[in-house]
């Protein structure tokens, strides 16, 4: 197995590495509300997904104040 003879620099692998840069996501709009979304995915705010309600919102529910 073949190994390095000598040692990389510091500047050598830090330009190699400054290729590597982050990318946003793709988003995609939701059909049925207009927020963005990752595609493929059910949408996280309306909760519809190709059409179809896959999950249905959880509304918050007030706490009921003691008579």
């Amino acid at each position: 197995m073949p190994n390095p003879k000598k040692r990389h620099t510091h500047s050598r692998t830090r330009s190699r590495r400054g290729q590597w840069i982050l990318t946003l996501p793709n988003l995609s709009r939701c059909p049925q509300c207009g927020s963005y979304k990752l595609p493929h995915r059910i949408c996280p705010n309306c909760g519809f997904y190709k059409g179809e309600l896959w999950v249905t919102k959880k509304e918050k529910s007030q706490p009921e104040t003691e008579k």
